[in-house]
């Protein structure tokens, strides 16, 4: 029979904010992940920013793989207290990412060359056939 997950407040986790004691939170779970700091393709630097606040958006932003979120399970101890953190350690969603404005990709762009390269083909066709048609 599965316990019920461990509840922990954002005071306790803090606490843990060293490269041998390391606990962060990501979508309100915390996770020690002290065994991984020094395995850690960023860095132990980069675990330990995520320290001492809601960790969800440093993580997400960086788009880890689906092995690496797999991976966070083995170092899962439990829930943080949402009524225990500070509203400016809280997670906030991040805006959907928007692609860049290119404006040589918008049907504008292309009308507005097809407006310059249409009459140019038309008058070198009109030469060629003048050239072609000419009595000698």
């Amino acid at each position: 029979m599965a316990s019920d997950p461990k509840i922990l407040t954002f005071k306790d986790v803090a606490k843990h904010d060293k490269h041998n004691d390391c606990w962060i939170i990501i979508s309100g779970k915390v996770y020690d992940v002290t065994p991984f700091t020094d395995d850690h393709p960023g860095g132990v630097e980069v675990l330990l920013s995520a320290t001492g606040k809601d960790g969800t958006n440093d993580f997400e932003e960086v788009g880890h793989s689906e092995s690496a979120r797999e991976l966070m399970g083995k170092y899962y101890i439990g829930e943080i207290d949402a009524s225990t953190v500070p509203l400016n350690h809280t997670h906030i969603p991040l805006p959907p990412k928007q692609h860049p404005h290119n404006p040589s990709k918008t049907p504008e762009f292309v009308i507005k060359i097809l407006q310059f390269l249409v009459p140019l083909l038309i008058l070198g066709l009109a030469f060629t056939v003048r050239h072609y048609t000419k009595e000698k």
